[in-house]
């Protein structure tokens, strides 16, 4: 289940990511980084 939230919640953050390239604002980036964070420490740490 862990590695589950963590795939979404990686590839949620890749579309953040790209939404940042459209509008750019502080907010989307917080909340990607960490989204990546969650999404690193659910899929890849045990």
């Amino acid at each position: 289940m862990k590695k589950m939230i963590g795939f979404i919640a990686f590839w949620i953050a890749v579309g953040m990511l790209l939404m940042l390239f459209f509008t750019s604002r502080f907010l989307g980036l917080i909340i990607c980084a960490l989204l990546l964070l969650i999404g690193y420490n659910f899929y890849y740490c045990d």
